[in-house]
């Protein structure tokens, strides 16, 4: 406390003001209840209309901060007349020597509050990072009046609603006995796979789609070399390094050999170092059309005239990862040496995801904290493992993470003879 006897006697009459306040606000509640909230409800409006050139206007706003709080205690507890605990609001004189609230902290306030974190939760966080603490109380307060703030909260509760929308449908899909069990096929009939699995938008494995292959024959990391060896291929390098390396993919691109790649990935072990993944367009080059010459049938409602523009090729070691994420088309992916674990969630468990950048979740379904992302604990995850010989449907919009059990040879495609084409709006914020 300062030894400033002066600034005793304008504390105390500080002090004094707020009890006689406090008093009075109580009496004419009890007398009309009502009372307190109408008078809450005008110093908002009155605060709104304070114009933004304002002299002294961060003084102006932790005034009304404060005295929107002191009413609001006045009226939580009529009963109880004891003077609420509240700091005084800061003098003029002591603004100058503190830095303002920076817009990338109210831009912080505003997205907080609308995850409904608590204004002391919020509070201890900007004063552990160096803000000032009264100017930080203030500007959460005052974030409650922002019209921007309140758009926004109109905004949620339509978002809201949304959520809660598929939310239902999700209950609705998980309440099946077998919902989470993806089924293992024999090829079914083309109208019962469109209108059970494409249109009804369920994961399942076929089991017998590549009984004719000669791929299934033919392919392995040696007929790679013997055969293409001398191509060259773009892979993804380096992707230990990087905990984004599928969102930062293009940054990992390496033009290499086949040959020495494939010895590479013999010798290597087990790694996700390192990947020839479906980005490296092999199949459009002429030198790897045998590849497609060794494909046979195709599963139900596949277009065969269209597989050579809409197929990829896939090679690499055991430990390889796709991290959690979700594609942009329905496809298959068949399996041709080694095995792959699929890990599946819902598209209409988005919300729980969080996905804030593009078609990327952050979430580790093998690891995942819960302490950062909390809703995931509610998520269902559906897994399989995808054995040499079958393949996996992978409906609209599910999310999945992908890891290779061996030495992986695997073969997608999405030349679906009925419409493939959707459109998405993605998110694009990266840093939370």
């Amino acid at each position: 406390m300062s030894a400033d006897p002066a600034e005793w006697t304008q504390n105390a009459q500080v002090g004094a003001m707020a009890y006689l306040l406090h008093t009075l606000l109580q009496e004419a509640e009890r007398q009309n209840r009502g009372f307190i909230a109408k008078v809450i409800e005008g110093a908002v409006d009155d605060h709104k209309g304070i114009p933004a050139g304002t002299p002294n206007k961060p003084f102006v706003d932790a005034v009304f901060a404060e005295t929107l709080q002191f009413l609001r205690r006045s009226q939580a507890s009529p009963e109880h007349p004891d003077l609420p605990e509240l700091p005084p609001a800061p003098r003029p004189r002591e603004l100058g020597a503190q830095a303002p609230v920076s817009d990338d902290w109210l831009q912080w306030i505003a997205e907080n509050r609308l995850r409904e974190c608590t204004p002391d939760s919020m509070l201890s966080a900007m004063t552990a990072a160096g803000v000032d603490a009264v100017q930080s109380k203030a500007a959460i307060a005052r974030i409650e009046t922002d019209p921007a703030f309140r758009a926004a909260r109109r905004m949620q509760k339509v978002e809201r609603k949304l959520e809660s929308v598929v939310a239902n449908l999700q209950k609705l899909w998980a309440s099946s006995p077998r919902y989470g069990v993806v089924e293992k096929r024999k090829s079914p009939s083309r109208d019962e796979f469109v209108e059970r699995y494409v249109r009804g938008c369920r994961p399942v494995v076929l089991t017998d789609v590549t009984k004719d292959w000669g791929a299934m024959k033919r392919w392995s990391p040696e007929d790679l070399k013997r055969r293409f060896g001398h191509l060259d291929v773009e892979i993804q390098d380096g992707r230990d390094a990087d905990p984004n390396y599928e969102e930062n993919k293009l940054a990992h691109r390496k033009i290499v050999q086949l040959g020495p790649f494939v010895d590479r990935v013999l010798a290597g072990g087990p790694t996700n170092d390192y990947y020839l993944t479906a980005n490296n367009e092999a199949l459009r080059s002429p030198g790897f059309a045998p590849l497609l010459e060794d494909i046979g049938r195709l599963p139900p409602a596949c277009d065969r005239s269209q597989l050579g523009h809409r197929s990829s090729f896939w090679f690499g070691p055991a430990g390889t990862t796709t991290p959690l994420h979700h594609d942009t088309l329905m496809l298959f992916h068949t399996q041709v040496v080694g095995r792959k674990r699929w890990r599946l969630v819902s598209p209409l468990e988005t919300p729980k995801v969080y996905n804030y950048n593009g078609v990327f979740s952050p979430v580790d379904v093998d690891n995942p904290d819960f302490v950062r992302y909390p809703l995931f604990g509610e998520v269902t995850v559906l897994d399989v493992i995808v054995e040499p010989g079958e393949t996996m449907f992978l409906p609209l919009a599910w999310w999945h993470q992908v890891l290779s059990m061996d030495i992986s040879l695997s073969f997608s495609y999405s030349n679906f003879d009925l419409p493939n084409d959707f459109v998405y709006q993605n998110p694009d914020i990266g840093n939370w």
